[in-house]
């Protein structure tokens, strides 16, 4: 964390408008229940008003259509949400990048490591790999042969990029993430299943992020392709093969099947379940906890069936499952009335 700011300094490189006192001074980001005097909060939305009327915060980010609700000193911008990350991240920048190798890591004779990389103790860089400049290598984790990090990538502690594969720059691997297991890949030998060799590679764009624990398998024979700034949630899978176009950010818990394609700029909620061998257009959002089974034109889709209570759960699903049968009663109905009604003219 760094010192603290005045309203004046942050405005000169964020811009802003700037309503009251331009020497405040903020220390940190906070909520508006939490705040002090030294923290700065933001409003974008008519229901925090009553909120910000009691908050003892120091100042605040907030949209022109609210500026006249409060006293506090402001900054008033369109975008509030937006620029409160931007200020987040100016009171709290990344940790600069420490030049080094750790005694207890292990790095191959033919690796290539730039002089201002980071790599810590216990992780392994194989042969032929190279590490771009200031690009970070986190306690434990496992580096290919053959892959390319980016300049000024991060992997955090226990991250394994398998060989062969591909991370742009700037790109953020979190704790746990796995880049370049093979695919789900067999075929059927009777009563067994043969491996098919997984020959493709993981390419990741730059600026992607990627959240704990969430896998990227390798592709079959072509490449597995992550786009410029995708961001990837907590704990998805992405299968063999699948291209997601760039900007598009998926939540937790998500799993793309082999093939899928992906557009850009989408937005795909936690739990949604993408089928493989399907294309969805770029700018496409999805609901969480919707099931997409065929391709899709841009727009917005939502497939989850509602919680209730146990006992009229039951009942409703019971006639979800009666429902074809159902309609076809209704059709043999209204075939008969219309029947009848021709009789009588």
């Amino acid at each position: 964390m760094r010192g603290p700011l005045s309203l004046s300094e942050i405005a000169a490189q964020l811009g802003g408008r700037i309503v009251g006192d331009p020497d405040c001074k903020i220390v940190q980001v906070s909520t508006l229940a939490r705040a002090g005097a030294e923290h700065v909060v933001f409003v974008a939305d008519r229901r925090y008003l009553g909120e910000l009327a009691r908050t003892r915060a120091g100042a605040v980010v907030i949209s022109p259509e609210f500026e006249a609700s409060t006293v506090l000193p402001r900054i008033v911008t369109d975008e509030p949400y937006l620029y409160f990350s931007r200020l987040a991240r100016l009171l709290n920048p990344l940790p600069v990048c420490e030049a080094g190798i750790d005694p207890a890591a292990r790095v191959h004779p033919r690796a290539a490591v730039a002089p201002s990389a980071r790599i810590e103790a216990g992780a392994v860089v194989d042969a032929e790999a190279r590490i771009g400049e200031r690009a970070w290598i986190g306690a434990g984790s496992f580096v290919g042969a053959g892959v390319r990090l980016g300049d000024d990538c991060r992997l955090y502690p226990t991250a394994v990029v398998y060989d062969g594969c591909v991370i742009g720059a700037r790109s953020i691997l979190h704790a746990g993430v796995v880049i370049g297991a093979d695919g789900f890949g067999y075929a059927r030998d009777g009563d067994r299943w043969n491996s098919i060799p997984q020959l493709g590679r993981v390419v990741l764009g730059d600026d992607v992020e990627i959240g704990a624990n969430t896998t990227v398998d390798r592709g079959t024979i072509d490449d597995t392709v992550i786009g410029d700034g995708v961001k990837l949630d907590d704990q998805i899978h992405i299968a063999h093969n699948v291209r997601i176009g760039a900007n598009t950010a998926i939540a937790a818990c998500t799993g793309v099947a082999g093939s899928a394609v992906i557009g850009r700029n989408c937005e795909i909620g936690g739990a949604a379940m993408i089928r493989g061998h399907i294309e969805i257009a770029d700018g496409t959002r999805i609901s969480p906890g919707t099931a997409i089974t065929r391709s899709l034109r841009a727009g917005t889709y939502t497939g989850l069936f509602p919680f209730d209570d146990h006992g009229s759960w039951l009942r409703n699903a019971a006639a979800l499952r009666h429902l074809s049968s159902l309609i076809e009663r209704v059709r043999r109905l209204e075939k008969g009335l219309l029947g009848k009604e021709s009789n009588s003219d």
